[in-house]
């Protein structure tokens, strides 16, 4: 193969790949401007609001100042928000076709800029002192501003024949299971973010499962520059390591020359795939997983502090309702209300979960243990619209001011159950790193109870991966709104 990586090389990109750059540079520039614009328009509204109406009553200097007058602290205040934003990688194009990611990155700039601003201006010692309520004014003027700004841009930049223009073409060299998982991803994801253009055996020798490939064959590894060129070929993906190191090497050199993105499928690293970093032991460059979200001890306070805040509060709002159908169900089946399950948490410690009993009396006597499955006979009448309507978790908010579960994460499942399941799902036993939640990621996209196991193990992973406080309330906030399944 490596002779035939080095067949032809061409130093300059097609001209298809030019014009794809060429518009691409115009997007990430329309969205420079269009953000100096916002946030300036932000800034001056903020200030207009502050000294041209009701406001300008607070403070002892505020009153009688107009708001023109704050222009230099406008531009300053702007210049201060553009400065800040390259650092939070919100001119990359992903970033732009997915708001739910941006969102947070918008609102931790926006605070860094409100500290920045403040400290800034106290240092400079300028003649106009600084009023902190137009600096508090602006922050949530401008931060919304920007957000809805941003929101507009995603739409306009995922509209089919844009966001076409925009794509980046794939070739895969070599195929594996692997590859297909991700060009399978591809398919699905509705950004059309990529094009899979087809692949290339990663030698002649490779036997490839025609049955499990939907991409088109393109030719054979002599021919791969000859691809890269006719194809307009903007990032080859090797999907097979079992290539030697040289022949690795002079793909990607290959790739250098012709002005591709060169990536490696890192099949050795199934897990936490986001958390890769390259780091340096004893000036060695090494490949590993580096921290998680909840390793920072700052996000794992926030997150235990909006625990506990939100367990009290859930718990105290929810006694009548478990009062009222609590009572429905000893009408309905006489016995203990609250039912107890033990359930494994964080590190693999069992407890005792909590729900208002929504099946008959001793619906496990059998000793079978295992989910309710859709019109399950053991289930009460009232059992039915409970679990609809996830009424049947609530005593939970007690398990969550315990400290034994969180409002979101990963469902904890029962001892029996896992030590089958972490025998056959592989990274079952991740999702353990953190607390159990009474609601999470997989659930509300539809992955609970009898469903897809390997799909609600991806979920979880991504929550893992990616939590933030803002997850956790959009994760919340769609629980209101989402029923449970009603089996």
């Amino acid at each position: 193969m490596d002779q035939a990586i080095t067949a032809k090389t061409v130093v300059f990109p097609s001209r298809q790949k030019a014009r794809n750059r060429h518009i691409l540079t115009q997007v990430l520039l329309a969205g420079v401007i269009g953000d100096a614009i916002v946030i300036f328009l932000g800034l001056a509204f903020s200030s207009w609001l502050r000294f041209e109406t009701t406001l300008a009553h607070f403070g002892v200097w505020a009153h009688g100042i107009r708001w023109t007058e704050y222009s230099g602290h406008v531009v300053f205040g702007t210049m201060l928000f553009l400065l800040l934003l390259p650092h939070r990688q919100l001119y990359d194009l992903h970033r732009m076709l997915n708001l739910r990611r941006t969102a947070p990155v918008i609102i931790k700039a926006s605070l860094t800029w409100l500290v920045a601003y403040m400290a800034f201006s106290s240092l400079l010692r300028t003649d106009q002192e600084v009023s902190r309520v137009y600096v508090i004014v602006a922050f949530s003027i401008t931060t919304t501003m920007f957000i809805s700004w941003r929101y507009l841009l995603s739409k306009i930049v995922s509209i089919k024949t844009v966001a076409q223009r925009l794509q980046q073409r794939i070739l895969f060299v070599g195929w594996s299971e692997h590859a297909m998982s991700l060009a399978q991803a591809i398919v699905a994801d509705g950004r059309l973010q990529y094009e899979i253009a087809g692949y290339v055996p990663s030698g002649q020798g490779q036997r490839v499962d025609r049955s499990s490939v939907f991409v088109r064959r393109l030719g054979s590894p002599d021919g791969i520059a000859d691809i890269l060129q006719e194809q307009a070929i903007d990032m080859v993906i090797l999907a097979d390591l079992n290539l030697s190191t040289d022949e690795t090497v002079a793909l990607a050199n290959l790739c250098e020359k012709e002005m591709v993105d060169f990536k490696v499928i890192p099949s050795c690293f199934q897990i936490l795939l986001s958390c890769l970093r390259m780091q340096s032991v004893s000036g060695m460059p090494v490949l590993g997983i580096s921290y998680l979200p909840f390793d920072l001890p700052f996000t794992a306070v926030i997150k235990q502090l909006v625990d506990l805040v939100g367990g009290m509060v859930g718990f105290v709002l929810s006694a009548p309702i478990i009062a009222i159908f609590g009572a429905l169900v000893y009408l309905e089946s006489p016995g203990p209300i609250i039912y107890r399950q033990r359930r494994l948490g964080r590190d693999g410690k069992p407890f005792w979960i909590l729900k208002i009993r929504s099946m008959k009396m001793n619906a496990e006597q059998g000793g079978k243990v295992g989910w309710t499955v859709k019109n399950d006979p053991r289930r009460l009448r009232i059992g039915a619209f409970m679990r609809r309507w996830n009424i049947d978790e609530l005593p939970q908010f007690w398990n969550v001011i315990k400290g034994e579960m969180s409002l979101v994460g990963p469902r904890p499942e029962r001892p029996e159950l896992i030590g089958i399941f972490k025998e056959e799902i592989p990274h079952y036993n991740t999702r353990h790193n953190i607390k159990p939640g009474i609601t999470g990621w997989a659930q509300v996209n539809g992955f609970r109870g009898d469903t897809d196991l390997n799909e609600r193990i991806r979920c979880d992973l991504y929550y893992i991966e990616n939590w933030s406080v803002l997850l956790d309330f959009q994760i919340m906030f769609m629980t209101l709104f989402r029923q449970k399944n009603a089996g």
